[in-house]
Parts: C-alpha cells; sequence; structure tokens
C-alpha cells in the first residue's frame, strides 16, 4: 500500500495512492495511516490534490557515512558503527515545495537518500525483527550547509534548516530496501538534467535492520518517527533556479525546486 498527505479543498488528510501512474486516485484514510487504516469513502484524482509530506515527524534521525565511497569523497574511513544525528521536524517539507538557502551559507548540498518510516512504538529493537516496527518507506533528501558543517564541527545547524529534510512523495509499505537503485538528478536553470549519485541500497554498510537496532537502543521511537539511512557518494552543491530530484527504485521521485532565501 501507498500512504500518503493530500491537501483538498476540505483540508489536509492521510490517503492511500491507489492505480497506475498518470491515473492514481487518493482515497481518504480516516484518521490515520498506522495498524489497518480505515476510509471514508471519499476520494480524488491524484492531480486534484496537493501531494504533502507523508509523514510529520516526531523526529527525524539520520544516519551518517553510510555508504563507503561517500565516506570516501568526504575525507575519512567509513565507521564501524552507525554515526546518528538529528534533524528538526520543522525542516521537513513535501514535494515541489521550495529548498531555501540560508543567506548565512555559500554552499547547500544535496544528499539523496532512503527513508524509513516507524509504524509503532518501540524500545531495543534487534535487527531480525525490525520489520514489524516499520510502517513502510520513503524517499528524503538530506539537505546540508556544508561550509557550516565543516565550520562548526557538528551538524545540528548545517542540517536543520526550515527546508532541509524534503520527504515524499508517499510511503510505500510493501517496498523491500535490500537492493534498490537511488538516483539523484539535478537540473539547472537552463535546462540542463545531470544525474549527480547513482548506487544501489545494497552497498549501504549498515542495513536497514541494523540502523532500526542501534537507534532503538538509544532512544524510543515513536509512530511516524523517520530514520534517514545515508547518502551515497556524489554529493554536491545546489544553487538558486536548480531543480533536485532524487529517486529510489520502486518507490517514486522526489523533486524540489531551490531558491535563495
Amino acid at each position: 500500500m501507498r500512504l500518503g498527505r493530500v491537501a483538498t479543498r476540505d483540508g489536509v488528510a492521510f490517503a492511500a495512492i491507489e492505480g497506475d501512474a498518470g491515473s492514481e486516485t487518493a482515497r481518504e484514510i480516516a484518521e490515520h495511516p498506522f495498524g489497518t487504516p480505515t476510509f471514508t469513502g471519499r476520494s480524488w484524482p491524484l492531480a486534484d490534490v496537493r501531494v504533502l509530506a507523508p509523514i510529520l515527524a516526531t523526529k527525524v534521525i539520520c544516519v551518517g557515512k553510510n555508504y563507503a565511497a561517500h565516506a570516501a569523497e568526504m575525507g575519512g574511513e567509513a565507521p564501524a558503527d552507525p554515526v546518528i544525528f538529528l534533524k528538526p521536524n520543522t525542516s521537513i517539507i513535501g514535494p515541489e515545495v521550495p529548498i531555501v538557502r540560508p543567506p548565512s551559507s555559500e554552499r547547500v548540498d544535496y544528499e539523496g537518500e532512503l527513508a524509513v518510516v516507524i509504524g509503532r512504538p518501540c524500545k531495543d529493537v534487534s535487527a531480525s525483527s525490525a520489520r514489524e516496527a516499520i510502517l513502510g518507506y520513503t524517499v528524503a533528501n538530506d539537505v546540508t550547509a556544508r561550509d557550516q558543517q565543516t565550520v562548526d564541527g557538528q551538524w545540528t545547524r548545517a542540517k536543520g534548516y526550515d527546508t532541509f529534510c524534503p520527504l515524499g512523495p508517499w510511503i510505500d509499505t510493501d517496498f523491500d530496501p535490500a537492493d534498490a537503485v537511488i538516483r539523484t538528478e539535478l537540473t539547472t536553470a537552463d535546462g540542463q538534467t545531470t544525474v549527480k549519485q547513482q548506487s544501489r541500497t545494497s552497498l549501504m554498510l549498515h542495513g536497514v535492520g541494523d540502523i532500526v537496532e542501534w537507534v532503538s537502543r538509544v532512544m524510543t521511537l515513536l509512530p511516524g518517527d523517520v530514520i534517514l539511512t545515508g547518502t551515497p557518494e556524489g554529493v554536491g552543491p545546489m544553487v538558486a533556479g536548480d531543480r533536485v530530484a532524487v529517486t529510489v527504485e520502486g518507490l517514486g521521485t522526489l523533486a524540489n525546486p531551490v531558491v535563495d532565501k
């Protein structure tokens, strides 16, 4: 099942996204998408609603340097254990919402990632049972003020600006994260599109189960919490007028324009 959040003329609702590409419908969920959803009976053509970030998380937990080639391009060794940090939930935006470059940063980077969405409260989850705690998966962009990350020596400011966590377009409850292509494309203002990142989730140093186990040993995870699983090599800057699109094979594409504040 594909689960999303949509804005209609009547307000905002969770919905099941059904149908083939180009003819999808959004079937309204009565309350929330956790457990077994119930439906109101209302639905809309997807083209007639605005697709929002599929979830507003209590917290966003991110894994750094989870691809060996990315660790190398950042000038360091791949860590033996997952390195985690937080993004505030105020950084979350949905598809097509502009990523806003703050005037205090001279370099803002894209980082395409696979994201895990938690489905129930959990603590001390084993890797082997992690799937039971997961609602599904979505696409993310861990936007980073790279110059501030370097200067600060820790990552909160660089990762935490409003609009620095695009998510979407929806959550897929049946997705298999074991080996999917992850790709980031950048389109410049003059219409030139370049593939900037391309890798496979099978190259993650720490798989989804191991990540959920590691994080849940540290903190209680709540329904709707999001875990970003790390970015592959090829990160680089975005400027105003660009458009960045992150695709995870089998999940969909998350695209956002870039503007200056």
